[in-house]
């Protein structure tokens, strides 16, 4: 069975999934960081770096794209590398508001989103590794579907610890929870076995129906900032329930889902070359 190249994820769709993810990270900081009107300067750093970034490497994937090269990546190293450091450097300074004042449960619930700047992190990972391996080797697969996986681990703390300040006040507050658990199980399976194209299929859905999950949950945030009471509709949006949060199911999901893909027609063309 011959696989259609139009069927299959490329490395320019992922430099276009950084890209897009970086870009819209810096509106995503601006919102959190109005919280305490950046009280300190470093909270700008994050949010300069998403709007200097994107542009950086939109001019190396247009320029390699042009050319058809894939040979230039100086620029995607250097940002790939920064995005590491500015996703730790968040973790540490995140954690370090209360967690590590206190070391308690309760001060790792009620610090400020600890895991949220790891975004940067994985980005960066994912933008290094679209450059180091080669997308026709099924390690690249792999790594898409690892990333994937990571999230979803992210997305699960995430999620728990974000609905444990109201004590999930609301039944469905626990949906977000149990899927992300869902789905690192799945993904997991996928990446320490040799998996069926049927369980891969399986997959598939789940990531699709991850996606259903992010919707819901941005249509519960949203009703949040809209029934809020605040002086101005930004304020709404900056004090309410974190309303870009659930969309980041339907990221993951995507990113998951290319991987599998790839791994699946991987799969087909090497069962194809068995005697």
């Amino acid at each position: 069975m011959k696989i259609p190249k139009w069927a299959r994820p490329t490395p320019l769709i992922i430099d276009i999934f950084v890209i897009v993810n970086l870009s819209f990270l810096a509106l995503d900081i601006f919102i959190a960081h109005s919280t305490n009107e950046f009280s300190h300067y470093a909270e700008w750093i994050p949010f300069y770096f998403s709007l200097i970034a994107p542009i950086l490497l939109s001019i190396e994937a247009w320029n390699n794209w042009k050319h058809n090269q894939s040979q230039k990546q100086f620029i995607s190293i250097i940002v790939g590398s920064l995005a590491i450091l500015v996703g730790i450097t968040g973790l540490i300074w995140h954690l370090h508001s209360t967690f590590f004042e206190y070391q308690t449960l309760k001060s790792l619930v009620y610090t400020a989103p600890f895991i949220a700047p790891l975004a940067y992190t994985g980005l960066g990972s994912l933008l290094i590794m679209n450059r180091m391996i080669q997308d026709h080797s099924l390690e690249w697969s792999q790594w898409l579907i690892f990333f994937g996986f990571s999230g979803f681990v992210g997305n699960f703390i995430l999620a728990l610890s974000d609905h444990a300040q109201n004590g999930f006040f609301l039944f469905y507050e626990w949906i977000p929870v149990i899927s992300s658990a869902i789905a690192v199980s799945f993904l997991g399976i996928a990446l320490v076995r040799k998996s069926t194209h049927q369980f891969l299929d399986v997959t598939i859905v789940i990531m699709i129906l991850q996606v259903g999950i992010g919707l819901l949950g941005l249509y519960f945030h949203g009703v949040a900032v809209f029934e809020n009471i605040s002086s101005s509709f930004f304020e709404n949006i900056v004090y309410s329930a974190p309303i870009f949060a659930p969309l980041l199911f339907v990221n993951l999901a995507f990113l998951s889902t290319l991987g599998l893909i790839d791994l699946r027609f991987k799969n087909i063309q090497l069962d194809e070359k068995l005697p």
